[in-house]
């Protein structure tokens, strides 16, 4: 009879298949209708900020690596979709170079000086927006394919339009554009152009098992909830803006977001709760990219306290 050795190894036992190249393949392929349609809207546009957003991502992720004499992880595909998320959320008529420094934004602050992948605080993409639009607010507030005119007001989304209605400023009717949101918005950032094909990316991702549905579905459902509280239209609300790429898409980061089942629930209500605060409280419209980043910085004080009891224990 063959003596087999005894191997002892420390945890985890549990092996799974699944590899980070596998995961970011499945985010790509999520995106990518949104990313194709935003192409047939924008034309051009659409592709010069994809392009400049992408190529400086995986640059600047060669020259951090090489520079530390790391092996180059294009492989893992983790800065493509860095890339990705960032060009979803930049304007379409923005400066090329302005996507390129994003790019570079997203890899180098937002990622590789924690440590590179797996060690960054918060979202790299939404790092590399909010630096953008503090540095360049003309661009990013303006840089927009289509504008919106009521009552002899021209706004560039209509989530300023709403805003401005609220004020009492002009009147607007929310409920026209439902059918836009969902289809073909060209009033927004690259990844607001249909609500559809994002719910399918996102519904999708879930139904892989790449993402956690809790954190999408607290955060809509705590953004709806507080919109009626504040006398919004929910629908509306729900639909315009970034919500939908953010609660798919941004806040699910594996990294940047709670680990326990608890946790990624409180983690989406406090986005809901932000985003609305900002919406309707801040000179900003839309609040999805800070409300993110804020709950990312968040995330590691809500594992501490949504751990488990562990095994044998009394606390």
């Amino acid at each position: 009879m063959e003596n087999k050795p005894l191997i002892i190894s420390v945890s985890p036992h549990v092996k799974d298949e699944t590899t980070t190249a596998k995961i970011m393949l499945y985010v790509i392929l999520a995106l990518l209708p949104a990313a194709l349609l935003s192409i047939y809207l924008y034309k051009l546009y659409a592709v010069q900020v994809l392009f400049f957003s992408l190529v400086s991502a995986l640059m600047t992720e060669y020259l951090f690596q090489k520079y530390m004499k790391l092996s180059f992880t294009l492989n893992n595909l983790s800065a493509i979709v860095t890339g990705l998320l960032l060009a979803l959320t930049l304007p379409p008529k923005i400066p090329w170079w302005i996507a390129f420094i994003g790019g570079i934004i997203a890899i180098g602050l937002g990622k590789q000086v924690f440590g590179g992948l797996g060690y960054n605080l918060f979202n790299p993409a939404l790092v590399a927006r909010a630096i953008l639009l503090l540095s360049w607010p003309k661009y990013m507030t303006k840089a927009w394919y289509k504008t919106i005119a009521v009552d002899s007001v021209s706004k560039a989304t209509p989530l300023y339009l709403a805003k401005e209605a609220r004020e009492g400023l002009i009147h607007f009717g929310t409920s026209n554009f439902y059918k836009t949101f969902l289809f073909s918005n060209t009033s927004g950032t690259l990844g607001e152009v249909s609500v559809i094909l994002l719910l399918a990316g996102g519904i999708f991702l879930i139904y892989m098992k790449i993402i956690d549905w809790r954190i999408p579905l607290s955060y809509i459902a705590t953004t709806a909830v507080l919109t009626v509280f504040m006398k919004g239209d929910p629908i509306f609300y729900l639909l315009a803006g970034g919500l939908m790429l953010g609660a798919f898409f941004m806040a699910t980061d594996y990294v940047t977001s709670p680990i326990t089942r608890k946790g990624r629930v409180i983690f989406g209500i406090g986005c809901g709760m932000v985003t609305v605060l900002l919406r309707f409280y801040s000179s900003l419209p839309e609040g999805v990219m800070f409300s993110i980043l804020f709950m990312n910085a968040c995330a590691p004080l809500i594992d501490k306290y949504t751990q488990p009891k562990v095994f044998g224990t009394k606390t």
